[in-house]
């Protein structure tokens, strides 16, 4: 007998404000190495995990299109080419994500299982993991929609809940049917709910057949899939990516697949989930989690610790030092410092929020930007000129383009660039430079085998970077906005 396939689906949304400053809008908590002392991303790890699985077969991603290279790398890390990565123009939640899923899934007449995960989940016991999906095969081969439950440790107001039907067994993992869904549920009920065996965590992850979920989808919310099936049939190609149509998915109802299915279908299962999880919601979470010494503190990067307890220690770039304090969360990036008491730090959400009604950069992105051709950072910035560090991957190119409002200089630190200038080509090494004169069309590429450095200075009268006008782009960009 044939084993179904089984099409992990990883929801890659989201943008994790409550771990800024490290996650931002344009580098969200999925894309960073956060799980103990792994240097896999959330996302990788996410994959990986599912290794072992009967008829695992590729997987499919569902990100938005800014991230598009960001998760396209990060698989490629880990050898893994997904069967497809769906670009989404906007967020519009769970259920069109899911509706995507199943439409795509089933184009062509098969009938997968489909497993849906979030990118930003952790779980450390990976062979219970895999041991829980491994029986829910069983429920979702029958029709069923199975959730997995994550059994409480604690009156989590922060969760919502899944009641079942009957007590749930973790040993002899038998599906219950799902009684009801509860909101996040205040200290009292979720104290009660603690003691009783029926209830667990909702965690957002599912497994079923791609024909149950698009059926029920089509009933009781049609409109989600009508949207979908409309971008999907209207979808460019783009590169490795198939980018939704805009105008057709901007109309799909920004709704959760618990609201939209779970809550009202008579097909829903529960499995009960004992593997260590946790959603990473807050730097708190983290701390819980992960190993501490035998002060209780989490260290991470370059730091020394002296006379301090119970405290999440983070550095990225410079020296952190944590000296006589204690239940404090403290984390160092290339522009911005955390520093608070453990209970405050998941209302860092509200500092978001305030940086960007202020208009402050800190709120969305960090220094360093991520492209398809590698990344730049900014360093140092005046009145109309400032500096940024340019890293090229091997082999790869920026787009031929031109600029209406600054001129720059480059000066090569590290390895060799290939630079046009209106048609004319030279090589640069280390330590020689070019300048690009304002109107010059021009390109920059590594035609080597290790990456390639570059100081960048600019100056004009605007330097943003939507002062691009782009004439060939081997990523498709041309025509794009800034963040692309």
């Amino acid at each position: 007998m044939s084993i179904t396939p089984l099409i992990p689906v990883i929801l890659c949304g989201g943008t994790g404000t409550r771990l800024w400053p490290l996650s931002r809008a344009s580098y969200p908590k999925q894309y960073w190495p956060l799980g103990g002392s792994s240097k896999e991303t959330l996302l990788q790890q996410t994959q990986k995990r599912l290794k072992g699985l009967q008829g695992l077969a590729e997987p499919l991603l569902i990100c938005h299109e800014d991230h598009r290279f960001i998760v396209a790398e990060q698989m490629r890390q880990i050898n893994v080419e997904p069967s497809a990565i769906l670009l989404e123009p906007i967020g519009r939640n769970t259920a069109p994500a899911v509706a995507l899923a199943t439409l795509q899934s089933t184009e062509q007449g098969e009938d997968p299982l489909l497993l849906v995960l979030a990118a930003d989940h952790l779980i450390r016991d990976v062979e219970e993991f895999c041991r829980v999906v491994e029986a829910g095969r069983t429920f979702a081969e029958q029709g069923r929609l199975v959730t997995f439950g994550i059994v409480p440790t604690s009156p989590e107001t922060g969760y919502g809940y899944i009641e079942a039907t009957e007590p749930l067994a973790q040993q002899e993992l038998q599906g219950v049917a799902i009684a009801r869904f509860v909101e996040k549920p205040d200290k009292k009920s979720a104290t009660q709910f603690l003691a009783d065996s029926r209830f667990t965590w909702n965690s957002g992850m599912f497994l079923f057949k791609a024909s149950a979920m698009l059926s029920e989808l089509e009933r009781l919310a049609p409109e989600v899939v009508s949207s979908c099936r409309a971008a999907l049939e209207q979808d460019e190609p783009d590169l490795d990516f198939l980018r939704l149509e805009k105008e057709a998915f901007a109309k799909c109802p920004n709704i959760a697949i618990d609201v939209a299915v779970m809550e009202q279908t008579k097909l829903g299962t529960v499995l009960p989930l004992n593997a260590g999880w946790s959603d990473v919601g807050s730097w708190s979470a983290l701390w819980e989690t992960a190993d501490q010494d035998k002060q209780g503190n989490v260290i991470r990067g370059h730091v020394i610790t002296e006379a301090s307890k119970n405290c999440y220690l983070r550095s990225e770039h410079r020296l952190v030092v944590g000296l006589g304090v204690e239940n404090l969360v403290v984390v160092e990036t290339d522009d911005a410092v955390l520093v608070a008491t453990r209970d405050q730090a998941q209302n860092v959400k509200a500092i978001v929020k305030q940086l960007e009604a202020n208009g402050s950069p800190e709120g969305k992105a960090h220094r360093k930007i991520y492209r398809p051709w590698g990344n730049y950072t900014g360093v140092v910035e005046g009145n109309r000129w400032q500096v940024k560090r340019i890293e090229v991957k091997p082999g790869a190119s920026l787009s031929l383009q031109m600029h209406h409002h600054r001129a720059e200089h480059w000066v090569v630190v590290k390895g060799t660039a290939l630079v046009e200038r209106d048609g004319e080509k030279q090589l640069v090494g280390e330590n020689q430079s070019t300048y690009i004169p304002l109107g010059c069309k021009h390109r920059l590429t590594n035609p080597g085998r290790m990456p390639m450095e570059l100081i960048e200075i600019q100056s004009g009268a605007y330097l943003g970077e939507d002062d691009i006008v782009r004439f060939e782009d081997r990523y498709g960009r041309i025509g794009q906005t800034l963040n692309a």
